[in-house]
């Protein structure tokens, strides 16, 4: 569990829940649906092309997705990487080594194209991840 969230519980439970008692088992009910939300493929692609509308690192990217909650790559950085891979290797964004050696990445027009319509087109997110994909 994320500290912010550790610390907030702990407030929690001395102002909030002091009256409250919860089963076990509604304990595991709650975390179930929590585990059950988690974010697409799509959802990230989108989250990961608005966020490099300006010039990022991996690591700022890796800071800001985890900020919008999502964790898909915790624990597994070779996820968004390889995602960045297929980004540029498809033309929609561009990377650039600075003097200190860490690479950054922003959107060209292609990707500012696709981001445009995907935000569009929200409902047909599904559509614009596999034409960027097999395009």
């Amino acid at each position: 569990m994320d500290d912010r969230l550790k610390n907030l519980k702990k407030i929690m439970d001395k102002r909030t829940f002091t009256d409250l008692e919860f089963s076990n088992q509604h304990q595991k009910a709650i975390r179930k649906k929590i585990n059950q939300f988690e974010v697409s493929d799509d959802e990230i692609l989108l989250a990961v092309m608005q966020l490099l509308v300006q010039e990022k690192t991996g690591h700022e990217l890796t800071v800001l997705l985890r900020g919008r909650g999502i964790q898909k790559f915790e624990n597994n950085e070779g996820f968004l990487y390889t995602l960045l891979h297929r980004l540029e290797q498809s033309g929609c964004i561009e990377t650039n080594w600075n003097e200190s050696g860490a690479k950054y990445y922003w959107l060209k027009d292609k990707g500012r194209k696709l981001l445009n319509k995907a935000e569009q087109k929200r409902t047909k997110r599904r559509f614009v991840f596999k034409e960027l994909l097999e395009g």
